[in-house]
C-alpha cells in the first residue's frame, strides 16, 4: 500500500483519533466518521455547575519521559500540547480498607514499591523481590509496550505469561493481606480472579508504578489535541456520522454507508468500535460463521456506576492520587461483582485536577465497578427515557456511595454542593460500548483465543484497532494505533524506528 491512498476509520475514540494521526502524518489521506456529536470515546468530558468531569479517562501511564505515551505523542508533535502533571512519588496510589481502618500510601518506582511492602511484611521480603522481578519481567516480553523494533526483540515469554493474576500472585507470596494488596489495580486490569491473564495485570502494573499522570484539565484535551492535528495534515473528522452499513466485492471493502444516507467510497478501512458494534453494519461476507459466533459469545468486561459531586469552595482537600477503598481484604477481586445487600464493597474515589489546581478541590468523582447485570432490567431503554423505578433504584445507590464515602471522610457531605450519576446504562449509551463495558472484550487466561481480535481481516483493505486488540488505556491503546497503522502501511517496525 502506498502514501496518498485514502483511508476511512470507523469511530472517533482514542484507537480511531491514533490511528488517524500517525496515518494522517505519514501521508495517507484520512477521514474518521463517528456516530456521535462528541469525539474521543473515553478521552470525553462534561462541565457541570461550570465544573469539569472526565467520562472515563483519569489517570495516564507512560507520560514520562522515555515512556512510550511519551515517545507516541512526541513522534506526533502534540507533547507540548497537552497538560498533564505527574502524581505524588510518595503516595502514588492510596489504598484504605474499612476492615480494620488501615490506610496504605503507596509510593511511585520499582524500589520504592517493593520496599514499601517489605517494610510492611519483612517477613515476606525475599518473596515480594521475586515477584516484582517476575512482574516486570512478564511486562518485559510485550515487545510493543515498549516500541522496540524486531531487532531489539524481548525474552520469551515464560509459563507465567497466561497464568491467571490471582494464581501469580499467590504463587509468590503467602501472606493473605499482602496478596490482596498487591491486587490492588486489579480493576485497572479489567480484573477477574480466575480470568486476567498474568501478562495484563503485569503489564497495567508496571504502567503505573514506574509513574502515572494526571491531566490538567479535561482529559478531552488529548482528543482536540489529535483532531487538530488531523485536520492540519489534511484529513477529515465526521460527528455525527454514524456508519450503518460496509459494502464489500471479493474479500475488499467498496464503501461505507452513513445513517443520512451518504456513501463514501474507500481504499482502506479501519474499524475503531466494538467487534459485536461492527459485526451488526459489516456484510455477512466480511467474516466468517466462526469469528461471528467467538465473538457473539464472548463475554465483555464490567462496567461502572459513577457518582461525580460538585464541592463547595475551600471545603475539601485537592488529592494528587487515586484512592481505592474495600470493605475487607478479600473484597480486592470483587470489582465489577454486585451483590445489592453489600453495595458497594469497593469502590475508588478521586479529584480531578483542574487547571492552575490549589490546596482545594471543587470536584470529586467516585467510581464503582459494577456489572451491566446490574441494570439488564432496563436494558431496552434509552437515556431520557427510563422509568420512575429505575430512577428510584439509581437515587438509593448513589446514597449508598455517598454514605460509605461519609464513613471513609467524616465530613464529606458537608462539602458537597450538587451530585451527578450514571449507571452502566449510561456508560453504554454515551460510549456505544455493549454492556457499557470499560475495557471491551473480557482477556481470559484459559482461553487466549476466545477475546483475541487480530488486527487483519478476511477483507485485503479492511483492518482493527482499539481496546479490544491489545490492551486497552490511554497508554494501550495508542500503542495499538501504531501496531495497526505499520499494518495498514505494509511496514513493520516503520514508525516505530521513527521515534
Amino acid at each position: 500500500m502506498t502514501e496518498s491512498q485514502q483511508v476511512h476509520i470507523i469511530g472517533g475514540g482514542i484507537g480511531g483519533l491514533f490511528t488517524a494521526a500517525l496515518l494522517a502524518k505519514e501521508g495517507y489521506r484520512v477521514t474518521v466518521l463517528e456516530r456521535s456529536a462528541h469525539l474521543g470515546g473515553g478521552l470525553q468530558s462534561f462541565t457541570r455547575m461550570g465544573v469539569s468531569f472526565d467520562a472515563g479517562m483519569h489517570v495516564v501511564g507512560g507520560l514520562q519521559p522515555g515512556g512510550s505515551l511519551n515517545r507516541i505523542c512526541r513522534y506526533l508533535g502534540i507533547l507540548d500540547r497537552i497538560s498533564y502533571r505527574p502524581v505524588d512519588a510518595d503516595c502514588m496510589d492510596e489504598v484504605f480498607c474499612f476492615e480494620d481502618g488501615a490506610r496504605y500510601r503507596v509510593p511511585q518506582g520499582r524500589e520504592a514499591f517493593t520496599q514499601y511492602f517489605q517494610g510492611l511484611f519483612p517477613e515476606e521480603g525475599e518473596n515480594i523481590q521475586r515477584y516484582v522481578d517476575h512482574l516486570f519481567a512478564l511486562a518485559n516480553q510485550v515487545d510493543f509496550f515498549f516500541l522496540r523494533t524486531g531487532s531489539e526483540s524481548g525474552p520469551g515469554r515464560d509459563e507465567a505469561f497466561y497464568q491467571s493474576s490471582a494464581e501469580f500472585i499467590a504463587d509468590h507470596v503467602q501472606n493473605p493481606k499482602l496478596r490482596s494488596l498487591l491486587a490492588y489495580l486489579s480493576p485497572l486490569c479489567g480484573g477477574e480472579p480466575g480470568y486476567t491473564p498474568a501478562y495484563i495485570f503485569a503489564l497495567i502494573n508496571l504502567l503505573y508504578i514506574s509513574g502515572h499522570s494526571r491531566f490538567e484539565g479535561p482529559a478531552e484535551q488529548l482528543a482536540e489535541t489529535l483532531v487538530r492535528l488531523i485536520r492540519s495534515l489534511g484529513g477529515e473528522v465526521l460527528t455525527g456520522a454514524e456508519v450503518t452499513g460496509i459494502q464489500v466485492e471479493n474479500n475488499h471493502v467498496q464503501s461505507l454507508t452513513i445513517a443520512d444516507g451518504r456513501t463514501f467510497s474507500t481504499e482502506i478501512v479501519v474499524s475503531s468500535i466494538h467487534p459485536q458494534a461492527l459485526l451488526k453494519i459489516a456484510d455477512n461476507r466480511l467474516f466468517n460463521k466462526a469469528f461471528r459466533t467467538r465473538m457473539s459469545e464472548a463475554p465483555n468486561n464490567y462496567s461502572a456506576y459513577c457518582v461525580y459531586a460538585v464541592l463547595k469552595e475551600g471545603t475539601f482537600p485537592y488529592l494528587n492520587h487515586p484512592c481505592y477503598c474495600w470493605d475487607s481484604y478479600d473484597k480486592v477481586w470483587n470489582f465489577g461483582k454486585y451483590i445489592e445487600k453489600d453495595w458497594p464493597q469497593n469502590f475508588v474515589y478521586f479529584t480531578p485536577c483542574a487547571p492552575n489546581q490549589g490546596p482545594y478541590a471543587r470536584a470529586l468523582q467516585v467510581i464503582v465497578f459494577t456489572p451491566f447485570s446490574a441494570v439488564e432490567q432496563w436494558a431496552d431503554t434509552s437515556l431520557g427515557h427510563r422509568s420512575a423505578e429505575y430512577e428510584d433504584w439509581k437515587k438509593k445507590h448513589t446514597e449508598l456511595i455517598l454514605n460509605k464515602m461519609e464513613e471513609h471522610w467524616p465530613g464529606f457531605k458537608d462539602c458537597v454542593e450538587q451530585v451527578y450519576d450514571a449507571t452502566p446504562l449510561t456508560v453504554r449509551d454515551y460510549f456505544n460500548e455493549p454492556d457499557g463495558s470499560l475495557y471491551g472484550l473480557m482477556k481470559d487466561c484459559r482461553n487466549p483465543y476466545a477475546g483475541y481480535l487480530p488486527i487483519r481481516t478476511k477483507a485485503d483493505n479492511l483492518f482493527m484497532t482499539g481496546q479490544n486488540v491489545y490492551l486497552h488505556g490511554c497508554c494501550g491503546v495508542p500503542l495499538t494505533a501504531v501496531m495497526t497503522a505499520e499494518t495498514v502501511m505494509g511496514e513493520k517496525d516503520g514508525i516505530v524506528k521513527k521515534m
